[in-house]
């Protein structure tokens, strides 16, 4: 499922326009990504919880010339599922 699909997924759903439904599903996104970059986590009930972990920094070699290469550590999303979507999926 794309975005396209979910936002019409949500107007079916919901009744409201294509418009408004993908108004509404780029506020979260927005709120999502500003929780995100400000360090807090995104909880979701139901669904799940999205959050920064730190992978520091680590060696790596290039493929091409068997050069050793430094990579540089950065934030990563992840994701716990609740508990609620884990047993809906069993």
């Amino acid at each position: 499922m794309n975005k396209s699909d979910l936002v019409t997924k949500m107007a079916e759903i919901s009744g409201l326009t294509k418009k408004d439904s993908q108004a509404v599903l780029n506020v979260i996104l927005q709120a999502t990504k500003k929780r995100l970059s400000e360090g807090d986590q995104m909880q979701i009930n139901g669904l799940g919880t999205f959050a920064l972990s730190y992978h520091p920094p680590k060696q790596g070699r290039n493929p091409q010339t068997g050069e050793t290469i430094t990579i540089e550590g950065q934030n990563k999303v992840s994701f716990k599922p609740a508990k609620a979507l884990k047993d809906n999926l069993r």
